[in-house]
Formats: C-alpha cells, sequence, structure tokens
C-alpha cells in the first residue's frame, strides 16, 4: 500500500543475528523482506529491560547494514545520569562505542535519535534549549570521527515531544525531526506534531 508514497515503514528491533534457533527473534532480513527501510536500535527500553549493551548493539548494526536497513540509532541519559552532570559523558560513550565502529558509508545511510530517558512516558519534557544543546553536542561528537559528514546525519528528538512543544523544539538548528512515541498512538496529536 505504501510502495510509491512518501511514508516509510520501519521496525522497533532486529536481531543479533542472521539466521538460527532464535525463537522470538526477528532477522533483520526479515525485516527487509517486508520492505521496511528503517530498524530503531538501542532503545532505552531495549538497553534496560533487555540487557543491551554496546557489544549487542554493534552485532545488529552489522546485521542491520547487511539487509539494506537504516539503522535509527538512540542515544541518551537517564534522570540520576542528567542530575549527575553525566549526561554528555553518556551520550558520548554510546556514540564512541558503537557509531564510531562504522565505515563513512554506512555513516552516511545513519539517523541518531536523542530520547532523554528520564522524559519518556514521564511528561517531563527537555527543554527546547537543552535539546538544542545535547544535539550540538551530539553532532560535535560525531564531527570528530567523521568530519564534515556530521552535518548531514539527521539527528532526531525523542522524549515527550506533543503538539504543544514539538514546533519550539524542531525549530531548533541540530534538531532534524521526532522519534514519536507516545503521541504517535493519538492520530490528532501525532498529526498536530507532523505540521
Amino acid at each position: 500500500t505504501l510502495k510509491g508514497t512518501d511514508i516509510a515503514v520501519g521496525a522497533q528491533d532486529c536481531a543479533t543475528e542472521a539466521k538460527g534457533a532464535y525463537t522470538g527473534e526477528i532477522a533483520a532480513s526479515m525485516i527487509a523482506a517486508l520492505g521496511c527501510k528503517y530498524v530503531i536500535l538501542g532503545h532505552s527500553e531495549r538497553r534496560q529491560y533487555y540487557g543491551e549493551t554496546s557489544a549487542t548493539l554493534n552485532r545488529k548494526m552489522e546485521q542491520a547494514y547487511a539487509n539494506s536497513l537504516t539503522p535509527i540509532y538512540c542515544v541518551g541519559e537517564n534522570l540520576e545520569e542528567r542530575e549527575a552532570g553525566r549526561h554528555f559523558d553518556v551520550v558520548k560513550a554510546q556514540i564512541e562505542e558503537v557509531v564510531f565502529n562504522l565505515t563513512a558509508e554506512q555513516f552516511a545511510d545513519l539517523v541518531i535519535a536523542y530520547e532523554p530517558v528520564w522524559a519518556i512516558g514521564t511528561g517531563k519534557t527537555a527543554t527546547a534549549e537543552q535539546a538544542q544543546e545535547i544535539h550540538a553536542y551530539i553532532r560535535e561528537v560525531l564531527r570528530s570521527k567523521f568530519g564534515a559528514a556530521a552535518d548531514e546525519c539527521p539527528i532526531l528528538y525523542g522524549g515527550s515531544c506533543k503538539p504543544s512543544n514539538a514546533q519550539e523544539i524542531f525549530a531548533k538548528a541540530d534538531v532534524d525531526g521526532g522519534l514519536i512515541g507516545g503521541a504517535a498512538l493519538k492520530a490528532e496529536d501525532f498529526l498536530a506534531i507532523g505540521k
């Protein structure tokens, strides 16, 4: 139904292995065979509830690229890390341990999503200024490895984004869009964010 439209489909995760007896896992090849273009990797809930590490995510990245999927790689800090002033260090490590292993060609087909974990499902939201600050920092970290190509890498904001704050957040120079969660469950809110 979506072929030939501007709408692309993605998956919320993929397996670390190409094939084998891994009941319940979805291989990247299966996701690609369905016509998906994107796969979300490293979402905070996967890291927290399923113990995903950088080693796990490097293997998932390999599977995504081997199957021509564009990874949407999530980074972000929890409330304790934010309050301790460690948010820059946390995000930098998440990038260096996974994204820095990509080739220049792979990096050119990557989307980063910054999710302040403390703002997911809590109703709390980073201010537009906080979003810009961390997005600019992410771009700076990416630039240290990939140079000018970092300016072309989309960096999305994902943390309790809603119609009341989306426009202000998306207007910031280093915020290239949103990774919308809960608000996407209400069509009216989701459409309002997209305006």
